[in-house]
């Protein structure tokens, strides 16, 4: 159709003569003749199903619900037969031109419908994170005062770079490679680098979803298996004892502080039973089995789910992201009808002002804000870019990033109302130790009994899913129905996130034509089969281990420098003005100025910031793992070894160097990423269907972004190709 003609019209004016532009352009004219003033609106289309996003659909006859376009001759048969006969102006092409469109590469999937790539979106930013990490640093960073610097961290960072990921996306209508390769040939290194972070990040990520499906098969077994220490068997007195190292008591709560003494089981259950972990990361003990079938099982998942391309497994994402809602309605009225959970509640949300002086509440925020949402993985680029070209992706960024937070938050309801629970009957179990010991005047020194040392007490991450939530949920009637809900939900949390990130990296490899003779589903199977064989480094006693310094290096520094220079190539190579006349052309209004300022000034500045500080930090504090003791039944900090802080620095080197490496290449004349055609927009179209005339920059504008009345911009490099202002002139 007409992405054909125009890809077609820009090679001949490179290298063909004359006359086959001409050719080219009748086609063009033909085309344009038929499909006038006929744009797609996402809002009307209703069952029309692959309509929705296709690229080159943005023009349909109400005829024609499939997708058809000319066929393209080759060049080797115009250069062969240069002659060309060409049609009349009016000549309407025959059925012998047109050919379905099933060549793998010519037509870009599409999302079926608004409310697929809604929920897609929704649920690759709302993941684990939400559930396990802001409650516990919402509660340890000033509990509501907490929500001061969270919300001034979306406005200023989390918003405006998920705007400009949607936006950037949809307009190149490619993936992360691709979209800042055509920003700037030196800048292809920073979609590289996304795509090497989101294959990094898979790889320990699908870690987190087999062992949810491990504590889900095991919450069918009646009782938990958690529920008690398990028993050893003595011959020599045909008697039974509880293991050791599980009942052992730690009145020095230094050594772990987040444990009381009555999660014994469920502690030495996820550590011993289903980690079975070593003494340190030096020290990986024999395979582990079961947790290496679950990631073959999770990856295979993974693979069915993906195999079939945005159209088909979109369809998932309707149990995905619809049912971990579902399962916190449930705990959360369960959860505040239960003893205690008022007590919890207000824990979390009772503002203490006075830690808002502190500057790593203010980072922590800004890190939770920035990983919560998904930013520079390349997922939201690659989803935004299966948007029709008109879609609103500024209402999209506002629903899904307040979607987000407002999951944190009643997530942390959910969860501090459960802790309340657990925290109350620790503390009842307290106080009934004491009034023993008192009633039977026994020596003993009492136990210091506070239910608020037992609400800080908790925890994020998996110490506080598979310990401190699985102890909680041992006291419920019916815990076996309670427990499969609970890992189930956090299934479907991880697993739709790891679609996105999954999809950042495929969609890089199909625009970079790495593999050009394979299709899409091979291209996902191979990739899935070869994040299956590495992820078994996690399937030993230092698996966990291993899994820590990833989360703690590989995602963190590296995204935070991505979306740095995605914020400088936007503004001050592709054009801020530029920027914005596109978002206009899309949405039917130009952004306001609050987010131009943003985008150029006030996100890198916030991001360089929370960079520094958090080198500055770990340079102070250092970094420590918790590593298993047997003899005292819990974890202590250890330091990680030499060649684990090796590791980290080349997972974050990996991914960082191709920034300065491939605009370095690009220099001498070496092509990393090979240019390609861009993707076809309908600009002129969008401009008549929404009434936009040329923008005059106003005085604020000019003095502020460097606009100029003549069409440039100060402080901006444009790449703006001439080919392309050709096409873009012949458009008009």
């Amino acid at each position: 159709m007409a992405n054909t003609a125009h890809l077609f019209r820009r090679q001949s004016s490179r290298d063909l003569n004359g006359s086959h532009r001409d050719y080219t352009k009748t086609l063009d004219e033909l085309e344009l003749k038929r499909l006038k003033e006929k744009l797609v609106r996402a809002e009307s289309l209703g069952g029309r199903g692959p309509l929705y996003g296709a690229t080159n659909q943005a023009f349909s006859s109400d005829d024609v619900l499939t997708t058809r376009h000319y066929k393209q001759p080759s060049l080797l048969e115009i250069f062969e037969e240069p002659q060309v006969t060409l049609p009349a102006a009016d000549e309407q092409p025959q059925d012998s031109d047109i050919i379905a469109d099933d060549a793998p590469g010519d037509e870009r999937e599409s999302w079926d419908s608004k409310i697929t790539f809604l929920l897609a979106t929704i649920g690759y930013a709302v993941g684990l994170g939400n559930v396990w990490r802001f409650p516990y640093l919402a509660q340890k960073n000033g509990g509501g005062a907490f929500l001061v610097p969270y919300f001034i961290m979306l406005f200023i960072q989390g918003l405006p770079i998920f705007f400009l990921e949607l936006a950037i996306g949809q307009r190149l209508r490619k993936g992360a490679i691709g979209v800042w390769n055509e920003v700037s040939p030196y800048l292809g290194g920073i979609g590289i680098s996304s795509a090497i972070v989101s294959f990094i990040v898979a790889l320990y990520y699908n870690t987190i979803i087999a062992w949810c499906l491990i504590y889900f098969l095991h919450s069918f077994e009646n009782p938990l298996p958690w529920h008690e220490c398990p028993k050893r068997f003595i011959t020599s007195n045909m008697t039974y004892y509880f293991e050791k190292e599980c009942v052992v008591t730690n009145e020095d709560r230094n050594f772990n502080k987040f444990i009381s003494k009555d999660s014994s089981p469920t502690q030495y259950y996820w550590y011993r039973s289903t980690l079975m972990v070593s003494p340190n990361v030096d020290e990986p003990e024999s395979f582990n089995y079961p947790i290496g079938l679950s990631l073959v099982i999770a990856w295979t998942l993974i693979y069915l789910c993906m195999v079939q391309g945005i159209t088909e497994s979109g369809k998932v994402v309707y149990v995905t992201a619809i049912f971990p809602y579902v399962v916190l309605i449930i705990f959360f009225f369960r959860g505040i009808t239960l003893d205690g959970a008022t007590d919890g509640i207000a824990h979390l949300f009772t503002p203490r002002w006075d830690l808002l002086k502190d500057p790593n509440v203010w980072l922590e925020a800004g890190t939770q804000i920035f990983f919560s949402l998904g930013l520079a993985f390349g997922g939201l680029i690659a989803f935004s870019s299966y948007n029709p070209a008109n879609n609103n992706c500024y209402r999209d960024a506002l629903l899904v990033s307040f979607t987000n937070c407002g999951t944190s938050m009643f997530a942390g309801t959910v969860v501090f109302s459960i802790i309340g629970f657990k925290a109350t009957q620790s503390y009842n179990s307290c106080l009934e130790r004491n009034d023993k010991r008192m009633r039977l005047q026994l020596p003993d020194k009492p136990e210091n009994c506070s239910l608020e040392a037992e609400l800080s007490g908790s925890v994020s991450g998996t110490g506080l899913a598979f310990i401190i939530f699985t102890e909680a949920i041992n006291q419920f009637p019916g815990a076996q129905i309670w427990a499969v809900l609970f890992f189930l939900m956090l299934f479907t949390l991880g697993i739709d996130s790891q679609f996105g990130t999954l999809e950042g990296v495929i969609t890089s490899l199909v625009d970079m034509k790495l593999f050009p003779n394979l299709p899409k589903d091979k291209i996902t199977m191979i990739l899935c089969a070869s994040c299956c064989i590495l992820s078994l480094v996690f399937a030993n006693g230092a698996g966990s281990y291993i899994f820590q310094l990833m989360d703690s290096f590989a995602g963190n520094y590296t995204l935070l420098i991505i979306a740095f220079f995605e914020c400088i190539a936007v503004s001050y190579v592709y054009g801020l003005r530029r920027f914005s006349d596109d978002i206009e052309l899309m949405t039917g209004s130009r952004p306001h100025i609050y987010w131009m300022l943003c985008w150029k000034y006030i996100s890198p500045i916030a991001m360089l910031t929370i960079l520094f500080a958090s080198f500055m930090n770990l340079i102070v504090e250092g970094s420590h793992y918790p590593a298993w003791v047997a003899e005292i039944g819990a974890t202590e900090e250890k330091d990680w070894p030499h060649w684990c802080i090796f590791v980290a620095v080349v997972l974050i080197g990996i991914a960082i160097l191709w920034i300065p490496g491939v605009a370095l290449c690009r220099l001498v004349g070496i092509r990393i990423v090979e240019d390609s055609d861009p993707a076809w927009f309908p600009s002129a179209e969008l401009r008549d269907v929404n009434g936009i005339v040329p923008h005059e920059p106003t005085e604020f504008e000019q003095m502020v972004f460097g606009f100029r009345p003549d069409g440039t911009e100060g402080l901006c490099l444009p790449t703006f190709l001439a080919n392309q202002e050709e096409v873009l002139q012949e458009d008009e």
